[in-house]
């Protein structure tokens, strides 16, 4: 049998440790993050005094007035604020645009020396990256109330077929479940304490939320109130519609994943050779980088694949 190094085994052993480490604390992590998302709107309750002002104070975190109408002027960034569930902090929003806009002009003036160039990135930082992130957000959030809303649709079922009313069943998504859609709902089950109806507050989480799962479970709710019916079997084929057609979307996605690893890798391989060769052979493009000609070639270049990917995300973007 061949001698093994004592140090391997010691360095195998401390990778392990180390791997070990880092599942647990992701774990706890994950964990923590999650008891932090279902306590949210409960560590709010808690905070206030009635239930009106509980329900005007969701809907200031929201961006929504005490009518529940949008408190910002442009619609499309309020349905992109609402969309993405950020608290409404619009001075501590200034403040961070105003830190980025000003980081982005001393960046660029340090680098180019120009301060029309500084002037110019400003305000694209300033504004660009915020509106990204919210995008970025309200996408995680979509994907996130499709995949919990069949549960609360089987949570509600359950809960009418033990007798109870239906706003205590909406109440215990509200109770139950992690955001969003635990807030959606607590929202919802707030509304309909306060005096709103069914088809009232189950509109308005459709407002709030914008996915085409909830509008369909809103129209259920509606069709319901007003042609009346069994509510708990309409709710059974709701759910039962939005597991199908989440289906359909990952198998969407998994037919256009070689269209996006392509737009993947097509986009990424020039600026990859580009840094390569700056790195490998810094006078290939050194030498003639600042010939009008050369910089105008790499516009129409940089324009050209922008236009390309555009094409190829219309080309896969299928929605049900």
């Amino acid at each position: 049998m061949p001698d093994i190094d004592p140090r391997v085994v010691f360095m195998i052993l401390i990778g392990a440790a180390v791997f070990a480490a880092a599942q647990a604390m992701w774990g706890l992590a994950r964990v923590a993050g999650t008891k932090r998302k279902v306590n949210k709107r409960l560590a709010l309750a808690q905070s206030v005094t009635n239930l009106a002002d509980l329900v005007v104070e969701l809907r200031k975190q929201r961006g929504l007035d005490e009518q529940g109408n949008s408190r910002i002027l442009v619609r499309w960034f309020s349905d992109l604020v609402i969309k993405s569930g950020v608290s409404y902090q619009p001075r501590t929003w200034a403040l961070y645009a105003a830190g980025l806009g000003l980081t982005a002009y001393l960046l660029v003036f340090l680098w180019t020396k120009n301060p029309l160039f500084g002037l110019a990135a400003a305000p694209v930082f300033a504004l660009g990256l915020p509106i990204m992130w919210l995008k970025v957000k309200a996408g995680a959030r979509a994907k996130a109330v499709g995949l919990q809303l069949p549960n609360a649709l089987e949570i509600i079922v359950r809960s009418l077929e033990a007798g109870h009313p239906v706003p205590t069943a909406v109440a215990l998504v509200g109770r139950e479940m992690p955001d969003p859609l635990g807030s959606e709902f607590g929202m919802a089950g707030d509304e309909i304490a306060y005096g709103a109806t069914l088809e009232q507050a189950v509109g308005r989480v459709a407002d709030r939320c914008r996915h085409p799962d909830v509008d369909l479970f809103a129209a259920t709710i509606r069709l319901q109130e007003r042609s009346g019916g069994n509510l708990t079997g309409l709710l059974k084929m709701n759910a039962k519609a939005v597991r199908e057609r989440h289906k359909m979307r990952l198998k969407i996605k998994a037919a256009s994943g070689e269209g996006r690893a392509s737009a993947i890798i097509l986009t990424s391989a020039p600026f990859a050779v580009f840094a390569i060769l700056q790195v490998a052979s810094p006078h290939f493009y050194g030498d003639v980088i600042h010939e009008r000609t050369v910089q105008m070639g790499l516009a129409a270049l940089g324009t050209w694949m922008f236009i390309g990917n555009m094409v190829m995300r219309k080309m896969i973007d299928m929605r049900i």
